[in-house]
């Protein structure tokens, strides 16, 4: 065969060769429906798939399993007013509890801690609860709970809210800090971006078991926290911070996403630690 007769060959063999490729990357290309049509069908006309059990012992899947349907989505209402309604509308906006008037003005996540007597207990960030006129809960499978602020701590930004419910039927535990140490794996659980992401898992590992945030670095009181690399956004504040025994060691608060000089940052997540969250909650149920 010529030589000239071989290079075009060649040239329709790599053409061939690119067009498989390229139909393969189309749309509804013929490769792609051939493949799905092969994979759902035999000679018969019918596909038999085998009923096989599963269990998953991975030890993030256990964790999340435990603490999943106790945290929940904390809905801010607010009740919306302009200066066009009058001043006296604008300031008081939030003192009406109807919540036929009211929207959302901001979603965060929160735990529930304690069942008892028909309510459920809730911890939370106290800037997830601000400014609120009223509480709407959502839990894991998407039900509505109407509830309150019983007590709230600026300082620490921590806030306890309360449902007269029976749709909230567990409740977590929290898990002793004292010996967390840095490259121990943990998983933040909640609602970033809000109620469309619910129950959403990261993971990652401590940066620093104690992290002390002076008042400039949070904008306000100085804090003790547990930093991780756990990816933490928006609306998970407020959710779990779960260790791998399926244990809550910490309420997720707050992120770094830039340095002061606009730095671009990722993976600084702070939650503020177990024992100050229980020391909260006691001081408030005296």
């Amino acid at each position: 065969m010529k030589k000239k007769e071989l290079l075009g060959i060649a040239i329709l063999a790599a053409g061939i060769g690119a067009g498989v490729v390229y139909s393969g990357l189309q749309p509804n290309s013929w490769y792609q429906m051939s493949l799905s049509q092969s994979a759902h069908h035999d000679s018969a006309g019918t596909t038999t798939v085998a009923k096989t059990a599963y269990v998953s012992n991975d030890p993030a899947t256990q964790a999340y399993d435990k603490v999943k349907a106790s945290v929940v989505t904390v809905q801010n209402l607010q009740k919306k007013a302009s200066l066009s309604q009058g001043i006296e509308a604008f300031l008081n906006q939030n003192k009406s509890q109807n919540n036929d008037s009211l929207e959302t003005a901001s979603e965060g996540s929160g735990v529930v801690y304690k069942i008892r007597d028909g309510y459920a207990y809730i911890i939370t960030n106290n800037h997830v609860v601000d400014g609120s006129a009223a509480i709407q809960l959502i839990n894991a499978d998407g039900q509505k709970i109407q509830a309150e602020v019983v007590g709230t701590d600026a300082g620490k930004d921590l806030a306890i809210v309360k449902a007269k419910t029976d749709i909230l039927k567990t409740a977590a535990t929290f898990g002793a800090v004292d010996k967390l140490k840095a490259g121990q794996s943990v998983l933040a659980i909640g609602s970033p971006l809000g109620s469309a992401y619910a129950s959403t898992m990261t993971s990652g590992i401590i940066s620093a078991p104690r992290r002390e945030l002076s008042s400039k670095d949070t904008g306000g009181t100085a804090l003790t926290t547990i930093q991780t690399d756990a990816a933490i956004n928006p609306g998970n504040s407020g959710g779990a911070l779960v260790n791998l025994d399926g244990q809550v060691i910490g309420i997720n608060s707050a992120k770094i996403s830039a340095s002061s000089d606009g730095t671009s940052v990722e993976g600084i997540g702070f939650a503020i630690p177990a024992d100050i969250v229980q020391n909260f909650i006691n001081q408030n149920e005296k």
